[in-house]
């Protein structure tokens, strides 16, 4: 394997998962040419040989300051690259940074200079914040579900949990596993401080955000946990588009049934 990798099988076992979900975001058509990106907190699985590393390039800033990220490590998906690519390669299609003790700039220690995605200040945004509240949240992923994308261009959907409360009822699972729906940001230029800071926002109250016209952006335990709420939500819009295309507006679980949803499972209402 890569070096950096060598003998340590906690951090190997998270980039190869995280290389995994890659591949089902390309599976699943969520993830043309280079579209999408994975950001991965790996601090608790480096070690003080990691630590003494030197930087393999020059110093980059992040393009904003982030004190809690002080001495916190970050497994990336490279600019430019396919997530078909990181897959199969992912020490080759992305690179583990450290963010340095001024806390707005990072350096590459592993394996090779692979500049992370321009994305890289809205994903660290989060890491931050959930460090700040002491989050167990260790990834963020950023990717094109079709369905998803396509309802976004449907404006009565996004108004204020209207499409949290339609994809809830399509199926019970999709209450159960993402059991805090699906925030809605209007559209912003990608890569914006603007969208980031939207995000923000919406990430106080859900796990995954639509970006009208766009994707979603999740976070999640581990980057399979943060696609597999996607994949639930997903799963849902396809049931809808399906009902849809059969002719019919698919009558969907009732109040009811999602409060007993809801009281049976233990979940937020």
């Amino acid at each position: 394997m890569n070096h950096i990798l060598e003998g340590r099988d906690a951090l190997k076992a998270e980039i190869l998962k995280t290389a995994e979900v890659a591949g089902y975001l390309w599976q699943n058509g969520w993830a043309e040419r280079n579209g999408g990106n994975i950001t991965v907190n790996v601090t608790e699985w480096v070690d003080d040989t990691i630590r003494r590393l030197p930087a393999i390039s020059e110093v980059k800033p992040i393009g904003v300051t982030l004190p809690e990220l002080r001495g916190c490590y970050f497994y990336c998906k490279g600019t430019g690259k396919r997530m078909r690519d990181l897959a199969r390669w992912p020490m080759e299609n992305g690179a583990i940074i450290r963010i340095l003790d001024d806390c707005a700039t990072y350096e590459i220690v592993g394996d090779e200079v692979v500049w992370p995605t321009s994305e890289l200040p809205s994903h660290l945004s989060v890491h931050a914040r959930l460090i700040a509240e002491k989050s167990p949240y260790r990834a963020t992923v950023h990717t094109h579900p079709i369905e998803l994308v396509a309802m976004s261009h449907c404006r009565k959907f996004l108004k204020k949990d209207v499409l949290t409360r339609l994809l809830w009822s399509m199926i019970p699972e999709t209450k159960a596993f993402c059991p805090l729906g699906l925030g809605v940001v209007p559209y912003l230029l990608p890569g914006s401080t603007a969208l980031a800071e939207a995000t923000l926002r919406e990430l106080e109250d859900y796990d995954v955000v639509l970006w009208e016209k766009h994707g979603v952006f999740a976070k999640g335990l581990d980057a399979m946990d943060a696609f597999d709420q996607i994949d639930v939500l997903e799963k849902s819009a396809k049931i809808y588009i399906a009902a849809r295309q059969m002719g019919f507006e698919p009558e969907g679980m009732s109040e009811e049934q999602l409060t007993e949803m809801s009281i049976a499972f233990h979940l937020p209402k």
